[in-house]
């Protein structure tokens, strides 16, 4: 990639962070205006030569040494790993950011080299669950759902039932309003559980009395991430924007409780493992295959391969698909009645009965699950 086009993508990553994330957004101007720091970049394929990986690295070499005596000074501008952090537009953070750099070089390199970006954001099974209701309630008592995560990482998304609930309606919603014994505390759903997921919600959002029966799960993926592993963990753990406190803080227990029993995931290809797994799989379950925003890192041709495969299986064995994506980054997933705003995530259910298969888009949603808009 060009110089310049490292450049630019830096600044694009400094304006798109900052509402959410501002010290991410300082550290990616001071790499933006330095060709030095940004030529790390190189180091890693063309396709994930993108400033969340350099980011990450830098996240990920500070996470290891922060519990040392002597942590670098940097960590004093990290939200997620001091309790009073220094403000991101702390006219010493570039000089210091430049001096870890220097230290930590090699290490940094070798994770851009070694490694590729793996949010395995939990927050998004507050999103999937109200969908697994949906069906819970079309298949009845009696039916297991088997869980098949493809993209799954660290198959944290995989513990769907062993997390609490709660969804909050948002009061400025016409429809919220109107709805009579809307409790302003929300719906509790699940649990008890370490962790607990919040979601505020717009419209009739059809939030399920409990948590569907899941009999066997399973993650798919192409380089799966050991949650037991303590480097590995780390890894994930510095994919989530150190300003964003909560994901990082839900992500260890999280992480934590995965431990205690870990999910079972298996390394191989989103289109080649589907077959082997469905046929598995549905010897004790209804199959229902999920995706959260890994599609989109997959070229055009290997998505429309995936919908495919899907549609042969499907004209086999009853299944479902519930996918959280975004529509204008993966044109070629069938999108049944098209998003508003094709930028945002959106939750989307596909079902395959005898042979025939059907569409449903549910709900707008923010991509780490703090809130879902209803349409379905």
């Amino acid at each position: 990639m060009l110089d310049s086009e490292l450049a630019q993508h830096f600044r694009n990553s400094a304006v798109s962070s900052m509402p959410r994330a501002p010290l991410n957004a300082a550290i990616a101007r001071v790499v933006a205006e330095d060709p030095d720091l940004r030529g790390m970049l190189r180091h890693a394929p063309r396709t994930q030569q993108l400033p969340v990986l350099l980011l990450a690295a830098v996240h990920a070499t500070l996470l290891e040494m922060v519990d040392s005596a002597t942590p670098h000074d940097l960590v004093r501008w990290y939200p997620n790993l001091t309790d009073d952090p220094r403000p991101a537009d702390d006219r010493r953070l570039p000089a210091v950011f430049r001096d870890f750099v220097a230290q930590h070089r090699g290490e940094i390199t070798g994770l851009i080299g070694s490694r590729q970006t793996q949010t395995n954001e939990v927050g998004r099974s507050a999103l999937l669950l109200v969908a697994f209701g949906i069906l819970d309630d079309e298949l009845g008592a009696g039916t297991d759902l088997a869980h098949l995560d493809v993209g799954a990482s660290g198959g944290l998304n995989l513990l769907i039932d062993r997390l609490s609930y709660r969804y909050v309606p948002d009061p400025g919603s016409p429809v919220n309003r109107v709805v009579t014994g809307t409790d302003p505390e929300g719906i509790a759903v699940g649990g008890p559980s370490t962790v607990e997921l919040l979601v505020h919600t717009r419209g009739t959002v059809p939030v399920p009395h409990a948590i569907p029966s899941i009999g066997p799960r399973c993650g798919i993926d192409r380089h799966p991430v050991d949650v037991t592993d303590d480097v590995e963990a780390r890894w994930l753990e510095a994919c989530v924007w150190p300003d964003q406190t909560d994901r990082f803080d839900r992500l260890k227990a999280t992480i934590a409780l995965a431990r205690e029993n870990p999910p079972e995931i298996l390394a191989g290809d989103a289109v080649e493992s589907l077959d082997p797994a469905i046929e598995r799989m549905a010897r004790s379950g209804h199959v229902v295959v999920t995706n959260s925003w890994m599609l989109n890192y997959l070229p055009a041709n290997e998505r429309a391969r995936y919908v495919a495969e899907l549609d042969r299986l499907g004209s086999t064995v009853d299944l479902s698909w519930v996918f959280l994506e975004s529509p204008g980054l993966t044109p070629e997933l069938p999108w049944g009645s098209a998003p508003v705003d094709s930028a945002l995530t959106a939750l989307n259910l596909v079902r395959w009965r005898n042979g025939k298969r059907a569409v449903d888009h549910l709900a707008r949603c923010h991509p780490h699950g703090y809130w879902m808009h209803w349409v379905g």
